[in-house]
């Protein structure tokens, strides 16, 4: 659609530009809260090992190697699967993709139930890496269908911090699920958690196919005059950032597509340090009831939501994400920098606040981070890059908790493994703002 189709006069832009919003914002209230309980429950089925260990490890006997190898595990999944998931999105659609996703994750939860042996603990989480990859960067590029950057970043922070929104609830949830259900129909509490925790995701997934639309054109839910509006915001925007990358192969020449990987793989590390890890580092200090445990983890996860949602606004007001992104990936190291810190204190007040501003920081980082590839890549280069920057990055996912637990198991004390994390946390801080160029860092609102 051209500029033309809306006179250029103020009065009537003005009036273009408040029609084009209340598009857009029925576009969000379609997609978005059904989209955020899908990645709600993800998170949920994805985490809830970290509570389940702290009574599974003593019932099936198991060392924090064997746990810190079967939680990173699952992102091996991630890295096979997300590319081959992203292009199938682009060819069957969103519906069917998230449908076969969410069934398929939510079934692996509930099978988490009978596991024995670690061969069993490791195959299963592999198998859930394999069926929710794609999810996120699925998401991801699918709302770049429907929404232009200046209005995808408070959109992206809503979706994304159901993580923080899934570990924030779930966290007292899970505490309260193992015990009231401990010893239910000869099943222990962590068995139950799976199970309860698996259901609703494979009902998500069902819920998909009449919930979600593939694309602008496919909505029979807007008029065809807001689909013009969807067409000409994207069109202004794709004009305004000039030259971007078509082809995946020759974007893979480019060394600005492995610092974008190397960002968020700087990034993932300290994430999945404070999901995986959380629970048991708050335990060292002395807070070993699991109801009381889940509460404190609870307001730690509600300031990474915070984070979130606040950094997103933030972001969308200056339209700007290149010094929001580094200045959050820099708070989330420190936080785990003095979190360390204070285990050596043997401080529980120190440790919590530490971990609290830690998941503010890390967590707000990562909506923020991702309106930057698109800065860089469009149509194949994007569908496929997206997928890319996400496997390889979550591989810290693997790393981060495989080097804890093994740390842990040799040294007794999980400070060594925070410093180290911290540090590679810190710099993408540095490669963001050594290699993400001011104007790819800025959005432009068309008129």
């Amino acid at each position: 659609m051209s500029a033309n189709a809306f006179p250029l006069s103020p009065q009537t832009s003005i009036e273009a530009v408040q029609e084009r919003d209340v598009t857009f914002r029925r576009i969000v209230w379609r997609l978005i809260p059904f989209l955020t309980l899908v990645w709600f429950l993800a998170w949920t089925d994805r985490v809830n090992v970290g509570f389940a260990k702290l009574t599974m490890m003593s019932d099936l006997a198991w060392s924090d190697a064997v746990y810190g190898a079967g939680a990173g595990i699952f992102f091996f999944g991630y890295f096979f699967f997300e590319v081959p998931s992203n292009l199938l999105l682009q060819k069957i659609g969103a519906r069917k993709t998230i449908m076969r996703i969410a069934i398929g994750w939510g079934l692996m939860c509930v099978l988490m139930a009978w596991v024995k042996t670690p061969t069993q603990f490791y195959i299963l989480r592999f198998l859930m890496g394999a069926f929710e990859a794609g999810l996120q960067p699925g998401v991801i590029l699918y709302l770049t269908y429907w929404l232009p950057a200046h209005r995808r970043g408070k959109a992206l922070a809503f979706f994304v911090s159901a993580s923080a929104l899934s570990l924030m609830l779930g966290s007292p949830i899970a505490a309260y699920l193992m015990a009231a259900l401990q010893g239910v129909g000869g099943y222990q509490g962590w068995q139950w958690l799976f199970i309860v925790e698996g259901i609703p995701s494979v009902l998500a997934g069902l819920a998909a196919w009449f919930v979600l639309s593939d694309s602008p054109a496919k909505a029979k839910w807007l008029s065809a005059q807001q689909k013009t509006h969807v067409q000409y915001e994207l069109s202004a925007e794709a004009a305004t950032l000039g030259p971007r990358e078509h082809s995946f192969m020759a974007s893979l020449r480019d060394p600005r597509i492995w610092v974008l990987i190397l960002i968020f793989f700087c990034i993932v590390a300290g994430n999945a340090t404070l999901v995986y890890y959380g629970p048991s580092i708050v335990r060292e200090v002395g807070i070993t009831d699991i109801k009381t445990l889940g509460w404190v983890m609870a307001g730690i996860y509600a300031c990474g939501w915070l984070g979130m949602i606040g950094n997103g606004w933030l972001s969308d007001r200056a339209k700007e994400v290149r010094w929001h992104t580094a200045v959050a990936a820099g708070i989330g190291a420190l936080g785990l920098l003095l979190t360390a810190y204070f285990l050596g204190q043997k401080s529980p007040m120190g440790v919590i606040l530490s971990l609290a501003l830690s998941a503010a920081g890390t967590m707000g980082s990562i909506p923020i981070y991702w309106q930057i590839p698109s800065r860089y890549l469009s149509a194949t280069a994007l569908v496929v890059g997206v997928a890319v920057i996400n496997s390889i990055a979550n591989l810290a996912g693997y790393f981060a908790p495989q080097l804890l637990g093994a740390l842990k198991t040799a040294t007794g004390q999980y400070a060594q493994g925070l410093t180290m994390i911290a540090v590679v946390q810190s710099l993408a801080t540095i490669l963001v703002l050594v290699f993400i160029s001011r104007e790819k860092g800025r959005t432009e609102v068309p008129v």
